[in-house]
């Protein structure tokens, strides 16, 4: 057989595989699928309303805070599908593989929720003290993003040492410069989530040990070689 066509039956099987060890993730892939789908049909106008409906403002928080926060997390808010499609399959389906799809569920809802309820209580403190107008209880926020930061950062107790600290740094990083720099309630709320991922260390215990990248790519090398 053809390396070619051992590559075509070979790579679906091993898709398959990583897609049947991480249901949740691309259950929700897909449920975000057809909801981009959907406001892509729609108006600018209905989309607005629509999007408006389920967002995570105050004034939603305080009239019917369980459905908006369940239904904000099945919309994107900017970015395409396929986007986030690599990152949920890089960052989601790592951390539901290592922490099985119950605790992994728990780390996303507490960043999603947390953050959720953190932003918008800077908000609301902003609008309190007029550094916000009052307008600004009606904020659109929805999106799958403050879980992905979570998810992202517990992520950090999966690598083992020393790359963990190169990794740490780089999500510190990438989270702590639109706070300084822009400040907005939701940039606040990436952070918090966050940090939020880092403070979920107990789930983590007691789930297979470090990865370590460097043992990875040398594996990888010897698979290149024996082909060879």
């Amino acid at each position: 057989m053809s390396r070619a066509r051992t590559l075509w039956t070979t790579v679906p099987v091993a898709v398959g595989h990583y897609v049947r060890r991480a249901p949740g993730t691309y259950l929700w892939l897909a449920i975000l699928l057809v909801s981009t789908l959907v406001v892509r049909r729609l108006s600018p106008a209905a989309a607005d309303t629509l999007l408006g409906n389920r967002s995570t403002n105050l004034h939603h928080l305080q009239e019917d805070p369980v459905r908006v926060l369940i239904s904000s997390a099945f919309w994107l808010a900017g970015g395409g599908w396929l986007g986030y499609a690599v990152t949920y399959s890089i960052f989601h389906a790592q951390a539901e593989r290592w922490l099985g799809t119950l605790r992994w569920l728990i780390v996303a809802v507490v960043a999603h929720v947390g953050a959720t309820y953190i932003s918008e209580g800077v908000l609301y403190w902003a609008i309190h003290h007029d550094y916000a107008p009052q307008s600004a209880v009606n904020t659109l926020d929805y999106g799958v993003s403050y879980a992905l930061a979570g998810v992202v950062a517990v992520l950090v107790y999966r690598i083992a040492v020393p790359w963990r600290y190169l990794y740490l740094i780089g999500v510190l990083v990438f989270y702590a410069i639109p706070v300084v720099s822009s400040r907005t309630f939701t940039d606040i709320g990436h952070f918090s989530a966050m940090l939020l991922g880092f403070a979920c260390w107990p789930l983590t215990r007691g789930r297979p040990g470090p990865w370590d990248p460097a043992s990875t790519a040398r594996a990888c090398a010897r698979s290149v070689r024996h082909r060879q």
